[in-house]
């Protein structure tokens, strides 16, 4: 008799070898390790927010106390839904449009994700070309924001340096003076003095439409060939970061001053947690920072094999990102207090959030350092590093999405698409490199993932619990992992992070402030297009909604609830995952019982064809109940 062989496909999820690649579509490409999966969800929620958002939104909400909503939040609303991206991603093995098979009478919000990742992609990559032209401007001895004197400067440059070594009797007034670092953003590289406004774009800066089309051109190399090549970067931009983070943290605590900066950091007031304000403010930075409702972790878990161990990663990833935001805040506000003690002024008045602290708190602080065009390179290379991970998981996502609907023409051409798509979002990103180019990255980013995001996040929770079924959902799981959500996923799923959306997404149109760029406000025309950038992505709902109804037959009601229900071919892609109710339900299936094609195949039944028999047997046991 021969010994039974146990299936390298069927390994379990804590097994650590076995050919990853054998339960994988091989048209679609697949993750060739593990770690490729792990390390591109890592390099995906840890980017640019972490650095110039968290520390920010620290310390002006309670600064240590602010962990306590931080972490509750985390786990309300960010480590469920994250959970339930990747289920969803790796059961059905179809990126964020074709996933809904599971109702395609929600089809829409596969859309609204789409349009709102695209909108992101163009100018998140025109923050990744900023970076680009800071880490060259360190390539050098001295840097060129360091004195002013240059021809961008102006009469109210003032620079610190000279204060410092003149050793002046007289308090010197710092209210109406800018630093170099400001003026060589402000007047240099954006040029923005060319610029009366959003209407006046102004010409194209062409150094810096040199470096977003570097940018697109190194994004293209990476994604050449889908998650094979993507998967193997990551190992280094996922990585690389931290290395950086940790020498950029010794050396910020081992300045004069730092520990100023950190104790205004991390000092807790916890009367702060009394404000409604503040669990909104933690809520919206776990939402962010995860990046959830983008379609990139549903994208990823999609190139999975059927029964990697999600459960685990999720927790990994999800802790480790806020690690790594509690680990950046040191590291920036140690360096932020030796600032402050240089320039004789607080901590709060040198503290900024977003592109302010990156491309003119930061750099000026790197000046004030021994090796300042060392420090200065450190940093930027690790923006660029954190930048282009994110930045894959947006192109993979739009590219996999769109192959995914239209797999016999893509697929084979899928280089040539992303290039092709690539090209297009650099086209439409050219008006950023204007001199007027901020004004519009402003109102994106403003508007592009704002309360679209949300409905697409609320929505996809809904009809994953209400309309597909909870029960249904967490049987699916089932059969991934060998067992079931337990109540405090199911709680949040069903209540608490639904709710926790729907509060952020009232607090965000109770609160609405028009944008502004420092001094300027936009014109009413500009607050349209940009809440009409969020309306958008919601309207794809109900166009989605009508083109389902419009293709099923029978009267308005019986349409709905046909679409409503999950596609024939809804499931796992491979027909040996596919038990119970998703047995032979795959086009051109010729098994009836792809369990016993496995039985005959390798003479023994393996831990998760146990869990397929067990699954089966519920909903047998269930069907009967019913009919009694």
């Amino acid at each position: 008799l021969t010994q039974p062989v146990t299936p390298e496909l069927l390994v379990s999820p804590s097994s650590q070898d076995g050919d990853l690649g054998s339960e994988c579509p091989e048209d679609r490409g697949n993750w060739t390790g593990r770690l490729d999966f792990l390390l591109s969800c890592i390099g995906y929620c840890v980017g640019l927010g972490n650095v110039w958002r968290f520390p920010y939104r620290a310390y002006t909400n309670g600064g240590g106390a602010f962990l306590v909503p931080y972490f509750i939040m985390l786990a309300i609303c960010g480590i469920p839904i994250f959970f339930m991206e990747l289920s969803l991603g790796q059961f059905s093995s179809l990126g964020p449009l074709a996933v809904w098979k599971i109702s395609p009478l929600f089809k829409g919000v596969g859309m609204g994700t789409i349009l709102i990742v695209s909108l992101v992609a163009i100018y998140y990559n025109m923050i990744i070309a900023y970076v680009l032209f800071y880490l060259f401007a360190s390539l050098t001895s001295d840097l060129p924001w360091q004195h002013c004197g240059n021809w961008w400067n102006t009469d109210l440059c003032l620079d610190h340096h000279v204060i410092k070594a003149g050793n002046t009797t007289f308090p010197v007034n710092i209210t109406n003076t800018v630093s170099p670092s400001e003026e060589y953003w402000s007047r240099y590289v954006l040029h923005i003095q060319g610029s009366s406004g959003i209407r006046d774009p102004g010409r194209i800066r062409w150094n810096l439409c040199l470096c977003l089309l570097l940018s697109w051109t190194i994004v293209y190399l990476c994604i050449l060939k889908g998650v094979k090549s993507s998967g193997k970067v990551v190992y280094f931009t996922a990585t690389f970061p931290y290395l950086i983070l940790v020498m950029l943290l010794i050396r910020g605590v081992t300045l004069e001053g730092a520990w100023k900066g950190i104790q205004f950091y991390l000092t807790p007031q916890f009367d702060h947690l009394l404000s409604s304000k503040v669990w909104i403010e933690a809520a919206l930075q776990i939402f962010y920072s995860l990046g959830v409702g983008f379609g990139g972790l549903l994208t990823f878990a999609s190139y999975n094999t059927f029964h990697q161990n999600i459960y685990r990663d999720t927790f990994i990833v999800t802790l480790g990102n806020a690690i790594t935001s509690i680990l950046a805040g040191f590291a920036i506000f140690s360096v932020l207090g030796y600032m402050s003690q240089e320039l004789g002024v607080p901590v709060n008045q040198v503290a900024k959030a977003g592109p302010g602290l990156a491309f003119v708190v930061y750099p000026q602080a790197m000046t004030m350092l021994p090796l300042s065009p060392f420090w200065s390179f450190l940093f930027f290379f690790m923006l660029l590093t954190l930048g282009l991970d994110s930045q894959f998981a947006f192109m993979e996502t739009i590219v996999t999405a769109v192959t995914d609907e239209f797999p016999y023409y893509l697929r084979p051409k899928k280089a040539s698409f992303s290039a092709v798509i690539c090209i297009a979002l650099f086209l439409m990103g050219l008006i950023l490199t204007t001199e007027g180019g901020m004004y519009w990255l402003v109102l994106l980013d403003d508007y592009s993932a704002g309360f679209g995001l949300m409905v697409v996040v609320i929505t996809t929770c809904l009809v994953v619990t209400r309309v597909y079924g909870m029960e249904r959902f967490c049987r699916d799981i089932h059969m991934m992992l060998g067992f079931k959500p337990g109540p405090y996923f199911r709680a949040c799923w069903m209540v608490l992070s639904p709710a926790t959306m729907l509060a952020l997404l009232v607090y965000n149109i109770i609160k609405y402030q028009p944008s502004e760029y420092g001094n300027y406000r936009f014109p009413t025309w500009a607050e349209v297009l940009g809440i009409l950038m969020g309306v958008l992505s919601c309207l794809m709902i109900p166009v989605g909604m009508v083109v389902a109804v419009l293709q099923e037959e029978g009267t308005l009601w019986e349409r709905l609830q046909q679409a409503s229900r999950p596609a024939m071919d809804w499931g796992p892609s491979l027909e040996e995952n596919r038990t119970g109710m998703y047995v032979a339900s795959l086009a051109g299936s010729q098994s009836p019982k792809p369990l016993m094609v496995h039985m005959r195949k390798y003479g023994g039944i393996t831990s998760y064809e146990n869990t397929a028999i067990e699954v089966d047997r519920e909903m047998e046991e269930e069907e009967e109940e019913s009919m009694m």
